[in-house]
């Protein structure tokens, strides 16, 4: 079930609502898979540049310190050896590269996994903004205390939010990253994710290809006398209906989904009228998917314009091509 996190704004009141898709708040968290990828990320984070001299590189006579035999020593052949003062150094560090070879497809399935875990928790926010006019730390921190959080906050932002870095750059407990840097690792040191809207809106969109959709918050009660609210409530209640979509555009295979939701008898290829993606019964996110319009099979989705769910159109690949 997909859930739903309300959006902040920066007086600490909710402005809305937003859904967490469930492919990217809501997958498996691969323990295992997120240690090897954390270990990797901060091997690559070395410098490497460690280094010591030898024998043969530091500074020194290359004589014989004295005589072989005859003087009740232990024989020396060079002053430049580990054991006297001022030789090199055995088997030291010398300058290395510890950058690990991950694959992509590890690397953002940690992520997924990390974010999962901590909305699982309870602890992914969004917030409109902090202050559109000028950066206003006070604010921030006001609209962390309304949110909840007190440290080890990790806040997501767009590039272009110049005004909200500047409101945060003074707080120690706040960590700033844009929303194409995020990393499993610092998810997991960080006790609290704070979007921003425009950062949640980019980086949703990026890792689904579909558009987020922003639900208004209700609007606050007036004060009304007595009998109006009296002769409100005498009044039936009218639930306004939800229009489906029209199955009627794409093609005589295709069906609008039933009062209850579910598919007509002989329907069971999903399709998104939104992102123009279908899904098959044996397809990944098909269970995660609501259907706007059913087909009788993958062809009359094709022919209707949908893509299935995990491919490039047509469009895409010859753009790419060029």
């Amino acid at each position: 079930m997909t859930a739903q996190v309300a959006i902040v704004d920066a007086k600490g009141e909710q402005a809305g609502s937003v859904e967490l898709p469930a492919s990217i708040f809501d997958v498996q968290t691969n323990v295992p898979l997120i240690h090897q990828v954390v270990v990797a990320q901060r091997a690559a984070a070395r410098q490497g540049t460690h280094s010591t001299k030898g024998r043969g590189e530091v500074s020194g006579s290359g004589a014989k310190p004295f005589k072989q035999k005859g003087t009740g020593r232990a024989r020396q052949g060079s002053i430049r050896m580990p054991q006297h003062r001022g030789g090199g150094s055995v088997h030291g560090p010398t300058p290395r590269d510890y950058s690990q070879r991950t694959p992509k497809k590890m690397i953002a399935a940690a992520l997924l996994g990390a974010l999962s875990d901590r909305a699982r928790g309870g602890h992914v926010h969004v917030i409109s903004a902090f202050s559109s006019e000028a950066p206003s730390t006070r604010t921030a921190v006001d609209t962390f205390a309304a949110l909840g959080v007190a440290k080890n906050v990790m806040l997501v932002l767009d590039r272009a939010e110049e005004t909200a870095f500047l409101s945060v750059r003074n707080l120690a407990e706040v960590h700033v990253l844009p929303w194409d840097q995020l990393n499993a690792y610092d998810v997991l040191v960080s006790d609290d994710i704070v979007f921003s809207q425009t950062a949640f809106e980019a980086f949703v969109a990026a890792k689904t290809g579909s558009s987020v959709e922003v639900a208004a918050a209700a609007p606050k009660a007036a004060a009304e006398p007595k009998a109006a609210k009296a002769a409100e409530a005498e009044q039936p209640v009218k639930v306004a209906e939800q229009p489906a979509a029209d199955a009627a555009d794409f093609g005589p295979d295709s069906h609008a989904p039933l009062e209850d939701g579910s598919a007509p008898e002989g329907f069971e290829i999903k399709g998104n009228a939104n992102s123009m993606k279908f899904h098959r019964p044996e397809g990944r996110w098909y269970e995660q998917t609501e259907a706007e319009v059913w087909f009788r099979d993958a062809a009359a989705a094709e022919a209707a314009g949908f893509v299935e769910a995990g491919k490039a159109s047509k469009a895409d690949k010859a753009e790419k091509d060029n």
